[in-house]
């Protein structure tokens, strides 16, 4: 909540994003739906539970949906909603500044 307790969408949506690995998380699903170990490797670094974190919180806020193609074996996909494919711009506009701004480390 931003001053006096009031809703500030901009503090929720930082709130959101701001968290660890969420980002990595949505820009790998722009490529398309993943299963869980397939989106493990795009994102690549993040424990398990630490995913299964994220993703939870991503289809509670409505960014990410699971869709359980299987029980045994224990199959799950994930695919963004509108809402999630909506912040490929948020995205796009995060890469065209750091390619202007930041410079690539040195080998």
């Amino acid at each position: 909540m931003g001053e006096h307790g009031a809703f500030c969408p901009v503090y929720a949506a930082l709130n959101l994003l701001q968290e660890k690995w969420t980002l990595h998380i949505i820009r790998a699903l722009l490529e398309g739906p993943k299963g869980f170990n397939e989106l493990a490797r795009a994102v690549g670094g993040v424990n398990p539970a630490t995913l299964s974190q994220r993703l939870e919180h991503l289809v509670e806020v409505g960014v990410v949906e699971k869709r359980v193609e299987s029980y045994m074996p224990p199959r799950t996909r994930y695919t963004l909603t509108e809402a999630g494919r909506e912040l490929e711009a948020v995205i796009a506009a995060i890469d065209r500044w750091a390619r202007k701004h930041l410079q690539a480390p040195v080998a």
